[in-house]
C-alpha cells in the first residue's frame, strides 16, 4: 500500500469465526444491547442502509413476520444501521417491528464485520451499509454469512438456515 492509496474496509469476518463484540443502543431507548449479552441464544444480525426506504422497509418487515418462527427457533433477530436511536424509534413505531435496532452512528460496528462499504450510486461515491446479514450461534461464532443481500425471500432463507442448522 501506498500513501495515495486510501484504506480499505476490513475483511467481513468469515464463517466460524468469533463474531466481533459490540454494545449499542436500540430504539426502546433503554438498555444498550451487547452481543456478549446474548451469549447462549442465536442471533440473527442484519445489517441495512437506511430506516423507512423501501428496501429495508421489506427487509425489516419479513423478519417482523417471521419472527415468532425465528423466536420459536430459538433465535434473537438485531437489525443494525446508521441511523440514530430517534429514526429507528420512528421507523420501528411506523411498522411494529418487535425487535431491537440498533443504532451504529459511528460506523463502529458495521465496520467492524466488513459491511461499510464505499458505494456507488449513478456516478455519486458515498460511503455506506452493504445490506449483509448475518447468523451468530450460541456459542458466539459466526455460522453462517449471506453478504449483498436481495430482500425478496430472505427472511425465509435465513430462517431455513436457522431452522436447519443451529
Amino acid at each position: 500500500m501506498t500513501d495515495t492509496d486510501t484504506p480499505s474496509t476490513p475483511a467481513r469476518p468469515a464463517e466460524g469465526t468469533p463474531a466481533p463484540d459490540f454494545t449499542l443502543p436500540t430504539q426502546a431507548g433503554d438498555a444498550p444491547i451487547s452481543l456478549s449479552g446474548l451469549r447462549g441464544k442465536n442471533v440473527v444480525l442484519y445489517f441495512y442502509p437506511k430506516d423507512d426506504t423501501p428496501g429495508c422497509t421489506t427487509e425489516s418487515c419479513a423478519f417482523r413476520d417471521l419472527s415468532a418462527e425465528f423466536e420459536d427457533a430459538g433465535a434473537v433477530i438485531l437489525g443494525i444501521s446508521l441511523d440514530d436511536v430517534d429514526s429507528h424509534r420512528k421507523f420501528a413505531q411506523k411498522y411494529a417491528l418487535s425487535f431491537p435496532l440498533l443504532a451504529d452512528t459511528d460506523a463502529a460496528v458495521s465496520t467492524a464485520y466488513g459491511v461499510y462499504k464505499e458505494k456507488n450510486m449513478y456516478g455519486r461515491k458515498s460511503m455506506g451499509i452493504e445490506r449483509t446479514t448475518f447468523v451468530i450461534d450460541a456459542e458466539g461464532k459466526i455460522a453462517r454469512v449471506f453478504p449483498r443481500v436481495k430482500v425478496d425471500q430472505h427472511g425465509d432463507e435465513v430462517l431455513n438456515f436457522v431452522r436447519d442448522n443451529l
